[in-house]
This record gives C-alpha cells, structure tokens and sequence, in this order.
C-alpha cells in the first residue's frame, strides 16, 4: 500500500517540498520577497493551526453551498444532455443557443441573481450552478452524439427502445465524456466558491479568504488557501476513484 502511494504520488511529492523549499528561501530565509504579502511558513502554519476551527467550521458551510448547486447541476445537466443528444431535431434547435450562452461567465450574472432570488444564498447557490451546469450538459450531449452506431445498431437488433435503450446502452456509451465534463464542472465550482461567497456569505472557505485579504492580514490567507487548496485536493482524489470505479470497463476493452 505504502510502494503504491509513493508510485503514483511520488514525484508530485517531491516537486511540492522543492517548490515549499524555493519559497522558504525567498521568505523566511533571505527575505527576497515583500513580507507583508509572502509572509513565510513561520508565519503562516502558526495561523493554520489557530484558525483550523473556523477553517473547519467554513468547510462544514462551503460544502453545504457547494454540493446542492453541483449535484442539481449533474442531475439536470445529465439528464438535458442525455434528452437532447438522443434527439436530432432538439440538437438542431438548441445547441445554437447553447453555444452562444454557455460562455456566458456566471460572475456576469451575480447582479441579476441578487435581484431576483429571494436570499443571498440562493444567489449564491445559481452562481455556482450556471458555472457547473454547462461543462456537465455539453459533456452529456456530446458523449451520446459521439456514441459508436455499431451500440446503437446492435440495441436496435436486441429491440432495445425508449428508456432501456437510454439505460443500457446510450449513459453507459457516454459515460467517459460524462465524467469529463463533471470534473470540469467541479473544478469550476470551486473557483466560484470563493467569488459566490464574497456577497452574503458569514462563513466559508472562500469567505474565510476574502475576508483577511480585506485585512491584509496575508498570513491567514495563505493558511486559508493552503487549507482550501487540500480539501480540493481530497475531493478531486474522491472524484477520480470514483470515475475508475465507473468506468472500470474501459480498460478491459
């Protein structure tokens, strides 16, 4: 198990410590870098440690953010994306309109959600939404477009049709691209986070952030970002694990 992690993490570990090295060197050590905003790790792990309670307690509430607006993303994303790539005549009518309102950045968007939504958290949730929603939709759809016809024809000798056939054979086909655009979504999320948490938000890694950053107080920043930068760490790890358990099947092809 030990040989293993060290295979597969190895050489990021070691890149991480020279990186950490280099940055010591241009901190504590010689002071190359302006102190008040590269303050050193003298500074910055004695602020993680004391502020692990309210970063702790900040993961609790990001996540109570984050999750509901990714999961309502991957649930409609998926199921809009597997509705309009089976259909030629709905593809030829809406990816026109898709192309040109997905690369819409969501944080246009934050004025017209704190306008209409009736919470701050609502508003907050949509912006985290619109920015997963779209990889996840349009990862969807070009995974069935992009589906072999010989599954299609093979279903269609079976008598495959309707929701069997979508079951069976068209979400497992397109799964890959699924997944490829759910881990861009989640990517985006996290990048939204903090901005959604800039407006209404009392809690929060993002929050958390934002809030010393006013304060200049880069010390607690940085121990904010080191913290925040794990969690997407272990998160996207859970993600990947996740994806090799579904398609476990491709490299068995």
């Amino acid at each position: 198990m030990i040989s293993g992690f060290i295979k597969k993490y190895g050489r990021s570990i070691v890149l991480l410590a020279v990186l950490v090295l280099l940055f010591e060197l241009a901190t504590d050590l010689t002071g190359w870098l302006e102190p008040v905003l590269f303050p050193g790790l003298s500074k910055i792990l004695p602020e993680l440690k004391r502020s692990s309670p309210k970063l702790a307690l900040g993961f609790l509430n990001s996540m109570g953010l984050l999750l509901p607006s990714y999961l309502l993303a991957l649930v409609l994303g998926i199921g809009g994306g597997l509705l309009v790539g089976s259909s030629a005549t709905l593809r030829a009518m809406l990816m026109p309109i898709f192309r040109g309102v997905s690369p819409i950045p969501p944080t246009m968007l934050i004025p017209y959600a704190i306008a209409v939504l009736p919470t701050f958290w609502l508003s907050s949730a949509f912006i985290i939404f619109a920015g997963a929603f779209w990889p996840i939709l349009m990862g969807t759809i070009h995974g069935v477009v992009l589906l072999d016809a010989r599954y299609l024809d093979n279903a269609s000798t079976l008598g495959l049709r309707g929701f069997r056939l979508l079951r069976k054979v068209v979400f497992p086909g397109a799964l890959p691209m699924i997944f490829s655009g759910a881990g861009m979504a989640l990517v985006f999320s996290f990048i939204l986070l903090t901005v959604a948490e800039m407006f209404g938000a009392k809690s929060g890694m993002g929050h958390f952030i934002q809030y010393y950053a006013d304060f200049s107080d880069y010390p607690k920043v940085l121990a904010g970002m080191i913290f925040m930068s794990l969690v997407i760490i272990l998160i996207m790890e859970l993600f990947d694990l996740v994806q090799r358990r579904a398609l476990h099947w491709i490299g068995k092809r």
